[in-house]
């Protein structure tokens, strides 16, 4: 056993190649801390570490993944909250000095590599099988396939015509989360058949949406993050980020009906529809 660094929620245990990271499961600590439970992170996986003060009589130690090393941070792009970043570990102030003798010896263990992207994932994803419920459907993987079997009240009438969906890991390429704390929250597969821009999250059968009750981040996450590694381990596929482009009227038109229905549902609030809104109709 090496070193170990309790902090607020989590617990670093330093080991000679890696930092085992282990989540606090009480009621205080954040969902998606609970769901992860533990983390083995390789000094490889890593791109930089910090400790930098926090709030009211804290300091925060916080390691950064390299890109392509992680599933989890791959997918989540920057859109967690710093209370729930996994890589961030809050001490009481007075570990400073103890926090500072980590930091600088685990920095002095990173590669030359570390700015690069890494070739594979190094980290693992969270264990399979693993399920959901979105706005409008039930989301599982098994490790083979991902499927979607749409809800009664909450699928549009698109998704209904189209009939469940299972897709497996070899026909995809990719995933894109958006967090269900956001406008517009969705967890989409990217399939390598896909011709052309995607259609909106509630009308794409390839897509489940998103929001607050509706397939938490503690839930949706680690469950994208566990299909994109699988889907790089079979098919040695990079993620693809799906761009928008400039879209034309009637889209913009079916965007803001679908907001305006996630307004009504109580999935985004009032700022959120204002201001979601104001850029839509911006892209006109």
């Amino acid at each position: 056993m090496g070193d170990v660094l309790a902090g607020i929620h989590a617990t670093w245990e330093f080991e000679p190649d890696a930092v085992l990271i282990r989540f606090e499961r009480g009621i205080r600590a954040p969902k998606l801390f609970q769901a992860l439970r533990e983390r083995r992170v390789p000094h490889e996986a890593l791109a930089s570490v910090t400790l930098v003060p926090g709030k009211r009589g804290t300091v925060v130690l916080h390691a950064e993944p390299r890109a392509g090393a992680d599933p989890l941070a791959d997918v989540a792009a920057g859109q967690l909250k710093e209370g729930s970043d996994p890589y961030r570990l809050v001490l009481p102030a007075d570990r400073e000095t103890l926090a500072a003798h980590h930091a600088e010896a685990l920095r002095a263990l990173l590669g030359p590599d570390r700015v690069e992207p890494a070739a594979r994932f190094l980290v693992a994803a969270p264990e399979i099988p693993l399920q959901f419920k979105a706005y409008d459907g039930k989301a599982s993987f098994d490790g083979r396939d991902v499927s979607f079997r749409w809800s009664r009240t909450g699928a549009s009438s698109a998704k209904w015509k189209a009939g469940d969906q299972t897709f497996a890991v070899s026909e995809l390429c990719g995933v894109e989360w958006r967090s269900p704390n956001l406008v517009e929250g969705h967890l989409r597969l990217v399939r390598r058949s896909q011709d052309g821009d995607p259609v909106q999250a509630d009308k794409d059968p390839a897509a489940v949406v998103l929001g607050p009750r509706y397939g938490p981040v503690h839930e949706s996450l680690p469950f994208a993050a566990a299909v994109l590694e699988a889907v790089r381990n079979c098919n040695d596929a990079v993620p693809v980020t799906v761009g928008s482009g400039r879209r034309d009227p009637a889209d913009i038109a079916d965007r803001i009906r679908h907001l305006g229905e996630l307004h009504q549902a109580g999935l985004v609030t009032d700022e959120e529809f204002t201001a979601k809104k104001a850029e839509l109709l911006a892209e006109l």
